[in-house]
């Protein structure tokens, strides 16, 4: 599965920022306030820190079920998950779907993994600079030759899933979707990805302007 990026802005998934506190999401029937955070210095995200850790096991497992009815008939046969915060959601959508394991990719190697490990550098909105998505040969064995998705809780730029999509491809597994709670922002879409719901960002009035110009060009 080949995901591109498409030349789309949907400014509806673009608000301006005039100091709101919270954003009022709500996902399968469940209704949750996230509180608004800066991520630099002119963009804002709801963050869903809260709910995806697992520490709200209502939300994990409500839309764990629904994410594993959409890929019930994908004959998805193992889940890759980046850590962190989706690894809740990855559990809940496994069993569901009755797999007995699924796949992590780490961010940094740790003393306990064994050769070989495979990694591919991702950037994501929430963290500064770039980072790793690494694969050793317990995981990479999970999914080698397997029909994957990849499990996150959101997708804002596609960084992290275009790492985990590359990873995928170094085990020499076949890729067949992506599945995440939320859509977040304008500057990703996929032309097969599963979410439930989206997100706005929220930013300064320059740079909401300056996405209007891109829009119209």
């Amino acid at each position: 599965m080949v995901f591109e990026s498409l030349p789309v802005i949907p400014l509806s998934l673009v608000e301006l920022y005039t100091g709101q506190q919270s954003y009022v999401s709500r996902v399968c029937g469940i209704t949750r306030k996230l509180p608004i955070v800066k991520v630099d210095e002119n963009t804002w995200i709801a963050s869903n820190a809260e709910l995806v850790f697992g520490c709200d096991i209502e939300f994990t497992e409500t839309v764990g079920r629904e994410l594993a009815l959409r890929l019930k008939d994908r004959d998805v046969e193992c889940l890759l998950v980046p850590e962190v915060k989706g690894i809740p959601i990855a559990y809940a959508i496994a069993r569901n779907l009755g797999h007995k394991i699924f796949s992590v990719a780490r961010k940094s190697v740790k003393s306990y993994m064994e050769e070989p490990i495979i990694s591919e550098e991702m950037k994501s909105i929430t963290t500064k600079g770039t980072q790793k998505l690494i694969l050793d040969r317990i995981n990479i064995d999970r999914i080698r030759n397997k029909r994957v998705a990849v499990v996150d809780d959101v997708v804002s730029t596609g960084g992290t899933i275009k790492a985990s999509r590359n990873l995928v491809a170094k085990a020499n597994a076949e890729l067949i979707c992506a599945a995440v709670v939320w859509m977040e922002g304008p500057d990703y879409a996929a032309k097969d990805i599963i979410y439930l719901e989206k997100l706005p960002i929220f930013v300064t009035k320059e740079k909401y302007d300056l996405l209007k110009v891109l829009k119209s060009s």
